[in-house]
């Protein structure tokens, strides 16, 4: 079995960003319209009033300050609240895919390769914009990559599940490198009605480039230590949307087809589940977490993050040791921890170890561990 690295990264960013200033006004004004328009139920005890949001309880729940999506006006509009997208034809590039292939263009750069060199496109994110045919075949096509390609979902874990199938391929020897990207465009499963969630998503894409390491031209490379992937059936982050939806009877409300979650039975129960995951992977690898240089976990809340940091570390951890960029970037679903990989691997020494983890519905969880060379 071959010694495989990631060697290369990229990122594209949606060019719109919407503060938490401004996605609350929008929000209220909703709120503000819909009490008015129910005064007199609301009056009679019929229907429960609305309650306005604020900048400060989303940074205190979330410590989400911003996002970056694909249509800022639709989100804004009071009267929409959903990113507004250009319905393209089957003859013209996917947005998913276009956004897909800017950030593989970039990992391809960084790791000094060619579409040449690429055997496998593995498109691992958890909003598909289609059922098929598949994104990856799509992105495959568009970036002039001879091989194959296939779709993977498994939420918000989904980038480390995506490597370890593309690390299981190369030192396999089924494919030469191997293309793990994760676009996203959340916010178009976002329910910006409500309250408890309407900050959440934002908008990303992002890919790593996956090889043996003995044929790596990348200064920049990491070695896949080990990976470890986890799964535990559960409602409690769910998205209802499907083929099906129009054929049940009755109807599901408009909002049943959105994302929607238990937030605090989530907290409950995935940190701990990511802790043990994290602290028996890397015990069985020999290596005592306290001694792991960095964490890129999964962007979701900066709670949770704080608090597996804390039980896998032994102490309170910083910036240093688990980068946050949900400030900015909010939860970008599967793309979030290879976006804190993106932007935090440089300053690593050689012989530093990091593990990228990533985790959310199903339960999923995935962790892979790297040591810079």
């Amino acid at each position: 079995m071959k010694r495989v690295c990631i060697s290369g990264s990229g990122l594209f960013t949606p060019a719109e960003s919407i503060s938490n200033d401004e996605l609350v006004a929008a929000f209220n004004a909703y709120v503000e319209n819909h009490n008015a328009e129910n005064a007199t139920a609301i009056a009679a005890g019929a229907v429960e009033p609305l309650q306005p949001s604020s900048s400060e309880f989303i940074v205190k729940a979330s410590g989400i300050k911003a996002r970056y999506t694909v249509n800022k006006a639709g989100v804004l509009d009071p009267k929409v609240m959903r990113p507004l997208i250009r319905n393209r034809g089957d003859d013209e590039p996917s947005l998913l895919a276009e956004m897909a292939v800017a950030a593989a263009q970039q990992a391809l750069q960084n790791a000094g390769r060619e579409a040449k060199d690429v055997d496998m496109v593995l498109v691992a994110c958890s909003n598909l914009q289609r059922p098929y045919p598949a994104i990856a075949v799509e992105v495959q096509h568009y970036l002039g990559i001879q091989g194959y390609g296939y779709d993977m979902n498994v939420a918000c874990a989904s980038a480390a599940f995506g490597v370890q199938a593309a690390v299981d391929a190369v030192a396999g020897g089924s494919a030469r490198a191997v293309l793990v990207i994760s676009p996203e465009i959340c916010t178009g499963h976002l329910n910006f009605r409500n309250r408890d969630c309407h900050f959440i998503f934002g908008d990303a894409a992002t890919a790593l480039l996956v090889e043996p390491l003995d044929t790596a031209v990348s200064k920049d490379r990491f070695e896949v230590l080990g990976t470890r992937l986890q799964t535990q059936f559960s409602n409690n982050i769910r998205n209802n949307f499907g083929f099906l939806n129009a054929s049940e009877q009755p109807p599901r409300p408009w909002n049943d087809v959105l994302f929607h979650q238990e937030g605090r039975k989530v907290f409950k129960e995935v940190v701990p589940m990511v802790a043990e995951l994290l602290n028996s992977h890397l015990g069985d690898l020999g290596i005592v977490p306290s001694t792991v240089r960095r964490f890129w976990l999964h962007q979701a809340n900066l709670g949770m993050n704080q608090l597996i940091a804390k039980r896998v570390l032994g102490h309170e951890p910083g910036t240093d040791d688990a980068p946050v960029i949900l400030d900015e970037y909010a939860n970008t679903s599967s793309a979030g921890s290879v976006i804190a990989f993106h932007k935090y691997h440089q300053d690593l020494k050689a012989g530093d170890v990091g593990v990228l983890c990533a985790f959310g519905a199903g339960y999923s969880a995935g962790s892979v561990v790297l040591r810079r060379l």
